[in-house]
């Protein structure tokens, strides 16, 4: 059974019935190939006592439980594919038990922290900047703006396209993973942000032509993801923040935990965040215990 074409049939499956995104496809590959490898490059014909191994193997290894589950995620759905399309009569998955791990809190940052962010960010777009109009910055204070604003993945910022500008609405429509739709808010900042930077960025012509609200001369046309970061850390430090801190999954962090800090329905910020499941959310629950003890400690007449 020539596991490498099984492999290559499995992920231009994922690719086409299932619109997994290129970042996606590729961690899939490299788990899979990583596993067939280890196997002996069998992995289509492994039993479950060579994937055991393999498991127990990666474990010895030091890969985090969170590694781990993520591996055998990838081989179960492989297998699950082979034995759809009748390439395999059984799936040598289903007595497997999945590692073990816990669900860390994630890192977050306060309001205020993230009210001294913004107002950096737009300290520095009222400046000229080094490059004489102050480019950088209003590109970063509309980033900023946008991500706190909407709490979308760092991919689905960079990635989007210049019409979402170009309109004043107060919300806009999203493609996130699985390639499906979903509509954010985007408050008055966030579209004021937007606005001085399609001005700005219409005065250089390599920017003026592209889709992308955040164009750059990269292979994918947009801005990266490392950049962005990189800048994001940078504003941090500028504003009294540990630059270890912050990321931008921080602040789409920070986005959700303030939304249910302030009273949002989970089920809601689950929307807002393009969670296919619930259980994903759940990593708030926290926000949500807090908010509830404070509003016994507050408002019960028993209460000391």
């Amino acid at each position: 059974m020539n596991s490498a074409a099984r492999i290559e049939a499995f992920l231009e499956m994922m690719s086409a019935e299932r619109g997994a995104a290129e970042n996606t496809l590729s961690s899939y590959r490299r788990d899979l190939e990583d596993a067939s490898e280890a196997i002996g490059g069998g992995l289509a014909g492994a039993a479950s006592a060579d994937i055991r191994a393999y498991l127990d193997d990666i474990a010895a290894r030091g890969f985090a439980p969170t590694s781990q589950a993520r591996k055998l995620s990838a081989i179960r759905q492989f297998f699950k594919f082979l034995y759809a399309e009748g390439l395999r009569g059984d799936d040598p998955t289903g007595t497997l038990d999945s590692p073990r791990k816990g669900r860390p809190l994630p890192k977050t940052m306060s309001e205020a922290e993230t009210g001294r962010l913004l107002d950096r960010a737009a300290q520095e777009a009222g400046e000229p900047g080094p490059d004489g109009d102050g480019l950088a910055a209003l590109r970063l204070h509309a980033l900023v703006e946008v991500l706190y604003a909407t709490g979308l993945r760092v991919s689905e910022l960079v990635g989007l396209p210049v019409t979402v500008a170009l309109r004043d609405d107060r919300f806009f429509m999203v493609r996130g993973k699985g390639n499906k739709e979903r509509m954010v808010p985007l408050s008055a900042k966030a579209r004021a942000a937007m606005r001085a930077w399609l001005a700005a960025r219409a005065g250089r012509p390599a920017f003026a032509e592209s889709p992308f609200l955040f164009p750059a001369s990269s292979d994918s046309g947009h801005l990266s993801r490392q950049v962005f970061a990189r800048d994001l850390k940078g504003l941090a430090a500028r504003s009294g923040i540990a630059s270890a801190k912050i990321s931008p999954h921080v602040l789409r962090h920070a986005f959700a935990s303030h939304l249910l800090q302030n009273g949002a329905d989970l089920r809601a910020v689950q929307q807002l965040l393009g969670h296919a499941d619930i259980s994903t959310t759940q990593i708030y629950t926290h926000v949500l215990e807090e908010r509830l003890v404070r509003l016994v400690n507050d408002h019960h007449p028993l209460a000391d």
